[in-house]
């Protein structure tokens, strides 16, 4: 049977750049992974061909010979088997080619696999802990301040009973006997050399010959560990704080990960955050705004501030306090507080208010003392009067 074109078996176009490739690959292998498709018998054929097809196309040299000569630039009974033009001199035998579809899968699914981790189980190397992420949320206050949190985070240490080794004292480690105390299983197909982890030792090379009881030869035991998380003064929401060596402990030796403490700054009830800047819309009684007066508004250090309210004032208007905004990271300075004038219209009158509100409206209409008003009725009726004109 004749083998299908490799980039059919991608389902991509025969210019695909690199990119393209990948994302095409990462998604069908998803798709047709044995691990997915356990029931289905055709699965592992279809990963197999799949990983095949990437292999030579994700190499720019592999490639070039597929698309000048197809599938007889690696047929031994062209050359390919020798030291020729054929499969030897793209690697295909090894160099380059020979890690087989495990290095296809540290190549495209590294991120998700946990990247350096996960290349350290192919060696009898430690594995390094996993990083932990802790979700802190802290109010704007402390946020204003800087804030020494205390937190409790679940992790993994290294057993003291084995000093992480994971056997039982007095009793040690043995070469895996299937992998050989590589840590991989190497298979060949054809030209190709494929690998998996091995079952035996789950890629560390080596077995225990007698696990420790207190963490059952896992080399780690579960604890929880409180700690103090350094919130400095003007941190915002979304940033993120690193702990060095905070993480899940290594296994075989590996190193310690870390802790990463994101923090969320709760919303506030009087005060919103933009950066540095606070702002705070603030109700003005009808009558101060009319006259002008004097108005008290709080800070968020938690003091108050006095602010004079100009004759005439509209909603909207905004009032600077210079130097009452958040703390600037890292800085000594701050940022501003802008106030919002919201004019509050009265309500429940009395009869006497309303009386005098009455007699207000009559002299007012008189007067000129509704800028804005004036200016919009004076835009209705143009626009009227432009109405009747057209029809």
């Amino acid at each position: 049977m004749s083998k299908r074109d490799y980039y059919e078996i991608l389902g991509v176009a025969k210019g695909a750049d690199d990119d393209t490739l990948k994302k095409a690959y990462r998604k069908l292998a998803m798709q047709y992974h044995p691990d997915r498709n356990k029931d289905d018998k055709t699965a592992e054929a279809k990963f197999k061909e799949l990983n095949e097809a990437y292999e030579v196309l994700k190499d720019k040299e592999k490639r070039a010979a597929y698309d000048r000569f197809g599938h007889a630039a690696f047929d031994p009974s062209m050359g390919g088997g020798g030291g020729g033009a054929g499969a030897g001199a793209y690697g295909f035998g090894g160099g380059r080619g020979a890690g087989g579809f495990s290095d296809i899968f540290e190549e495209v699914f590294g991120d998700f696999m946990g990247g350096a981790a996960g290349r350290g189980r192919r060696a009898t190397a430690g594995v390094d802990g996993a990083d932990i992420r802790y979700d802190l949320a802290i109010t704007l206050e402390q946020a204003f301040q800087g804030y020494n949190a205390k937190i409790k985070v679940s992790t993994l240490k290294g057993c003291g009973t084995c000093a992480g080794s994971g056997a039982e004292k007095g009793t040690g480690v043995k070469s895996c006997t299937v992998c050989q105390g590589s840590g991989m299983i190497r298979t060949r197909q054809g030209f190709f050399t494929l690998e998996r982890t091995c079952y035996q030792c789950n890629g560390a090379g080596q077995t225990i010959e007698k696990p420790c009881k207190t963490c059952r030869g896992q080399g780690r035991v579960s604890t929880d560990k409180n700690l103090t998380v350094s919130v400095p003064a003007g941190i915002e929401d979304g940033s993120r704080i690193r702990l060095s060596g905070e993480g899940e402990s290594g296994l075989r030796g590996g190193a310690t990960g870390d802790l990463y403490v994101f923090v969320m700054v709760k919303p506030h009830p009087v005060f919103t955050r933009e950066g540095a800047t606070l702002h705070c819309e603030v109700p003005i009684p009808m009558a101060t705004a009319t006259l002008g007066g004097e108005i008290e508004v709080p800070t968020i250090e938690g003091g108050r501030a006095k602010v004079s309210i100009p004759e005439g004032t509209q909603t909207g208007k905004p009032f600077r306090l210079k130097g009452k905004g958040m703390s600037v990271l890292r800085r000594s300075t701050r940022g501003d507080l802008y106030l919002h004038a919201k004019v509050e219209t009265p309500v429940k009158l009395t009869k006497r208010q309303k009386e005098l509100m009455e007699e207000f409206a009559k002299i007012s209409a008189k007067e000129a003392n509704s800028p804005e008003c004036d200016s919009f009725l004076k835009k209705i009726k143009s626009f009227w009067e432009s109405l009747k004109e057209s029809t």
